[in-house]
């Protein structure tokens, strides 16, 4: 599971790091304590809806809120419970399979929280990458459109088994897309199967993490401060 993570490289690198040649998130503040349902930067391309159809789509850095609503859903608080998708069903999930196939995107992190059960509770960890570059999580997008309503595009991350260095802290993590799998994953001709193949654990070596202040937990918190590291409990 992914349930918090944090992004404060600024948007203007992630976009030239990410190959978006358009953005409409605007220099997104440093966050250090992102939950879900909060407006969240993403790497997609441009829906034709939002343009002149006859223009090719471009690779954009945008926003969406985290908590995927199905553009079938009644209630767009069903968002709530779809912050993650599992990387093994997700091709066939009702509330997902439109999304695989049509809005992939990138959610670019700085790393995640993990909690892992301590003799006092339950102990938060940071996770980044090992050589401290912004982490590309895949992700999937979607917009909801209510009657006479603003459309609302949403998010989700998708996650897979934890690899041996995650496994320790959770048996999930997020999928992280190393260069390659980026390409792949924003390939808008890309099969099923080659997708599928990108959303794998990463590799033991591609991660550090340490045990950081329980402040973490309370989500109004949100500072940098809480991703400095503690002694563990």
């Amino acid at each position: 599971m992914c349930g918090r993570y944090a992004f404060f490289t600024p948007t203007q690198a992630v976009a030239r790091l990410f190959g978006a040649v358009e953005s409409t998130a605007g220099d997104f503040a440093p966050r250090y304590n992102i939950a879900p349902t909060q407006r969240v930067p993403i790497v997609r391309w441009s829906a034709p809806e939002e343009g002149d159809t006859s223009a090719s789509p471009l690779r954009m850095l945008s926003t969406a809120r985290w908590g995927l609503v199905p553009f079938w859903a009644k209630d767009p608080a069903i968002g709530n419970r779809m912050i993650n998708a599992r990387g093994e069903t997700v091709s066939d999930k009702p509330a997902f399979r439109a999304a695989f196939r049509r809005r992939r995107c990138l959610v670019p992190a700085d790393g995640f929280f993990e909690w892992r059960k301590s003799g006092s509770g339950k102990q938060p960890w940071f996770i980044r990458a090992a050589d401290e570059q912004p982490l590309a999580l895949a992700g999937l997008w979607e917009t909801w459109s209510p009657d006479g309503g603003e459309p609302l595009h949403t998010c989700t991350i998708i996650t897979t088994a934890a690899n041996g260095f995650m496994r320790p802290l959770h048996d999930r993590m997020p999928v992280i897309l190393d260069a390659a799998g980026r390409e792949t994953w924003l390939d808008r001709a890309a099969s099923s199967d080659v997708l599928q193949a990108v959303l794998a654990p990463a590799p033991d070596d591609a991660l550090e993490a340490w045990p950081v202040s329980r402040r973490v937990n309370r989500p109004a918190n949100d500072d940098a401060a809480l991703l400095e590291p503690v002694p563990p409990e």
